[in-house]
């Protein structure tokens, strides 16, 4: 199958009620945010759920989670080495190109988002070569419209986590929560780095696919089940490899305004795409 053969931008707009988006690890696990108070998505975080549900849909993923490991590997460099001597890949004079083009075929996730590969063999077969790859998908941080407004509440456990313990209902703990707030990303995918790791345009509507489903089977206790949806997502496919528009301009004809000063739902904000002269953008619902 062909690669790419037409540039992609997309917007996704992500509605969070009584969640934690993406909790901070340096900040006690409380929803991220940066100036101003704006709430955030890490574009790693968005990266990890897409992963997911193409690994749901029965891709092959390389960069698994732990909880959702489906090859019995313990590590990215166990579940790399394996594969290398599957294909034959490990010795001396084995040419990068050629281990480039094998885990772009293999894994969905490398061929997209790209991966670094360093490892090195001990003994004979020691050639120690690093491959870097640079996928055609790129995803920025989703942003908050609007500075977020986190909740705090105390948590107890009434029951001994460890025989002997003495410790009851006094444990205490924190749950962080955004009571309301829409996030918006923006993305690209790239026509000429799509065409060295063997994207495809059938490739594109799996990604397309996962961003419109990001949250499904993502429930947590920090996310409970339809706390977090993708509400709208915005599909603006060119007529040509380079594109029309450069992304930024095609980012900002989503134009979001609020219709109150202080929204507290989806209807207090109102969605409108600014037309470009031959691209087309395709609005998307959630689900």
């Amino acid at each position: 199958m062909s690669t790419l053969s037409k540039k992609i931008d997309f917007a996704a707009v992500i509605a969070v009620d009584h969640a934690n988006p993406n909790g901070d690890p340096l900040d006690g696990n409380r929803p991220r945010s940066g100036n101003g108070g704006y709430g955030e998505i890490s574009d790693v975080c968005l990266k990890r759920k897409i992963r997911n549900r193409l690994q749901d849909a029965g891709e092959r993923i390389f960069v698994q989670s732990e909880d959702k490991c489906d090859d019995g590997k313990s590590s990215l460099n166990e579940r790399f080495e394996t594969f290398l001597k599957a294909k034959g890949l490990i010795g001396k004079g084995v040419d990068a190109d050629k281990i480039r083009a094998a885990v772009c075929e293999e894994w969905t996730d490398v061929r997209t988002f790209g991966q670094v590969f360093a490892f090195s063999k001990k003994g004979d077969e020691a050639n120690g070569v690093s491959v870097g790859i640079r996928g055609p998908l790129s995803i920025m941080p989703a942003f908050s419209l609007d500075p977020i407004r986190a909740t705090s509440l105390q948590i107890t456990k009434s029951v001994n986590s460890m025989p002997g313990e003495k410790r009851g209902s006094d444990t205490m703990g924190q749950k962080h929560r955004v009571d309301f707030g829409v996030y918006v990303t923006y993305g690209s995918i790239n026509c000429q780095l799509a065409s060295k790791t063997g994207f495809t345009d059938e490739d594109a509507l799996k990604i397309k696919e996962a961003l419109r489903t990001l949250f499904f089977n993502d429930a947590s206790s920090a996310r409970p089940e339809g706390s977090m949806e993708v509400v709208k997502l915005i599909w603006w496919e060119h007529d040509c490899a380079n594109g029309r528009y450069s992304s930024a301009k095609v980012h900002r004809s989503l134009k979001i305004t609020k219709k109150t000063e202080e929204p507290h739902c989806l209807a207090d904000y109102e969605f409108e795409i600014e037309p470009l002269e031959g691209l087309r953008a395709e609005v998307i619902d959630g689900e």
